[in-house]
């Protein structure tokens, strides 16, 4: 039996990564929807098994420059209504709070590198125990309010909400458990000819030391997330 992941991108370098594997693992079709220029009115939001909102440069709150955010936005709280199975990453994250109610923000300090991420309680006695002792990696500046109605799932020294989620059919996670090194270097790239003020080698040391492990850990995550929800390996 066919599933269909339905995945929402921002920019053709952020996508699904170390996941899309996992997801073709377990008989997924993947079928990417370029939000800035998709009719996201007209897409069903509950038709597909599985909906996953990637990240992106933009901030939610940039609704006159990106006005698709806001029929994302309209998406996400028609699938939240229908309480199907629903994954948010980075920008992702931020849109599912968003579409829960919760106001997004500009951080207290831009993370980019391999940071730590402490699963709450909840957390570690789920899908997030796989990043216990493994730096993940951060690329953002914005952050949100926790919403209402909503399970913490971890935390980081600088931001107090780095993953929650609803019941085992939402998650958000904060941090890019997608990410290869081939991406990171792409993204590197990208953002050192924008001029942003980065430090190369020291970032390009990181992922050296630390990439493979959260590779490993951010796979074993999505596969329990998605065991949990009844989904099978293909044999």
């Amino acid at each position: 039996m066919t599933r269909t992941a339905v995945v929402l991108r921002h920019e053709p370098q952020v996508h699904l990564g170390n996941l899309e594997p996992v997801l073709r693992d377990y008989g997924f079709d993947v079928d990417y929807v370029e939000s800035p220029a998709a009719d996201l009115d007209a897409l069903n939001a509950t038709a597909a098994d599985l909906l996953v909102v990637l990240g992106g440069d933009m901030g939610v709150y940039e609704t006159e420059k990106h006005p698709s955010l806001v029929h994302e936005v309209t998406l996400l709280q028609r699938r939240l209504a229908a309480e199907r199975p629903v994954v948010g990453i980075c920008l992702g994250a931020q849109l599912l709070a968003s579409a829960l109610g919760a106001a997004v923000f500009r951080g207290p300090t831009i993370e980019v590198g391999f940071r730590a991420v402490t699963p709450t309680a909840a957390g570690a006695d789920g899908p997030l125990r796989h990043i216990v002792g493994v730096p993940v990696m951060q690329w953002h500046g914005d952050t949100f309010e926790l919403p209402a109605g909503v399970t913490r799932l971890a935390s980081s020294p600088a931001y107090a909400n780095e993953a929650f989620g609803i019941d085992n059919w939402a998650l958000a996670v904060q941090f890019h458990p997608e990410l290869t090194a081939t991406m990171h270097e792409e993204w590197l790239n990208l953002a050192l000819a924008e001029g942003d003020a980065l430090e190369p080698a020291v970032l390009r040391a990181e992922r050296e030391r630390f990439s493979a492990a959260m590779q490993i850990a951010s796979r074993a995550l999505f596969s329990e997330w998605l065991d949990g929800l009844g989904f099978q390996r293909k044999p």
